[in-house]
């Protein structure tokens, strides 16, 4: 049983930058693929980003390819999503979630959140003047 938790969200001006944390425990971390997903009010949950084991591979939904950046540190079990040029648009709960490994890592496989195993409770990102 793995359990995540996610922190670092808050209040930011649009162009302004915020970096979200993800800490995992219960289980050996560099065998899940993690994974950050973000629901706005009234929307279904979407895929922000993902990272493979090895953090060599990374995967992007095009909405914020070149603002978003996500990495991990296995050694510290944490994955964390930097993130620049905030728009209004990307106002809303951030979820981290880990996903175990069932072969190589692809991206768009990891996209989809019935992929994951374990979510955190999220954390709440506003973008707003």
């Amino acid at each position: 049983q793995v359990q995540v938790v996610e922190s670092g969200g808050g209040l930011v001006q649009p162009g302004g930058s915020l970096r979200l944390s993800c800490a995992a425990s219960g289980g050996t971390f560099s065998s899940y693929a993690m994974g950050w997903f973000r629901q706005a009010p009234g929307k279904e949950r979407e895929f922000v980003a993902s990272i493979s084991w090895t953090a060599v591979t990374t995967y992007y939904t095009d909405s914020v390819k070149g603002r978003f950046t996500i990495s991990r540190d296995n050694a510290k079990n944490t994955v964390d999503l930097q993130m620049n040029s905030l728009k209004p648009e990307d106002t809303a709960v951030y979820y981290c979630a880990a996903g175990s490994r069932k072969g190589p890592y692809i991206g768009s496989y990891y996209s989809r959140a019935g992929n994951y195993d374990y979510w955190g409770q999220g954390t709440q990102v506003t973008v707003s003047s």
